[in-house]
Order: structure tokens, then C-alpha cells, then sequence
């Protein structure tokens, strides 16, 4: 059964180098359980970056792979999302979007799937 996600949650990009951390900002504190996210989190002030991203799909990576006359040439993660998570828990409202879950994914505009690695420990409450 998908778990709703908090604050803190580790993230991970399939083209990145390291993980990231959700940074929930926009919603409120739901009981005991911390700040819960919502599909509409989906900013990079949310997701942060992901070290440096490895896909040809990045200008960025493209542009310094093709100057390295076709090395990969990682270049630093900027995110481009244009769309909510998917999918989201429909029966948990957080404001009027649903609840964000570990089995969610965000796509980069560049290709990769954002997913929750990991969560931080939280009180057992049950939305």
C-alpha cells in the first residue's frame, strides 16, 4: 500500500548522479506525520538537483559531449518539469491536490524518472 511522503524524503533521478531531498513548501502540517507533499509539489524548489545529469536529451550534457568530440561530458542537474507527479493518492487532499506517495514518478522534460528512494521515519498515523 503506497505511503504518503513528507519533507525529507530521499529522491532519485534515473540520469543523476546523487540523490536529492523533498522540500515541501507550499503545503501545511498534517497531524503528527510532518509536512505531507502533494502532486503539485513539483518545483525544483522541491526536488532540488540531482548532482550532475548524464543524458544526451540535456543541451547542457549534449553541447559539452559534442565539445569533448563525443565523451560524455556530464553536466550539473536542472530539472525540467512540466507536469505533476503521477499518480497521487485521490482519497488524501492535501489543500485540494492529492496526497504524494512512494510509488509516485515525475518526469524530467529531459527523460528521466523522478522516484522516492527512501523516507524519514515517521510517527505511525494513518491518513
Amino acid at each position: 500500500m503506497p505511503k504518503c511522503v513528507c519533507s525529507g524524503a530521499k529522491l532519485k533521478c534515473s540520469f543523476g548522479t546523487s540523490p536529492g531531498t523533498m522540500n515541501v513548501t507550499s503545503q501545511m502540517k498534517v497531524r503528527d506525520t510532518g509536512t505531507v507533499a502533494s502532486i503539485m509539489d513539483n518545483k525544483i524548489q522541491n526536488i532540488g538537483n540531482f548532482g550532475m545529469c548524464q543524458t544526451l536529451s540535456n543541451p547542457a550534457v549534449a553541447s559539452a559531449t559534442a565539445a569533448a568530440l563525443g565523451t560524455l561530458t556530464p553536466q550539473p542537474c536542472v530539472p525540467n518539469i512540466t507536469a505533476p507527479w503521477t499518480p497521487g493518492k485521490p482519497n488524501v487532499l492535501v489543500g485540494s491536490n492529492p496526497a504524494l506517495t512512494n510509488s509516485s514518478k515525475l518526469m524530467c522534460a529531459y527523460g528521466g524518472i523522478i522516484e522516492v528512494m527512501s523516507m524519514p521515519p515517521m510517527p505511525k498515523t494513518d491518513l
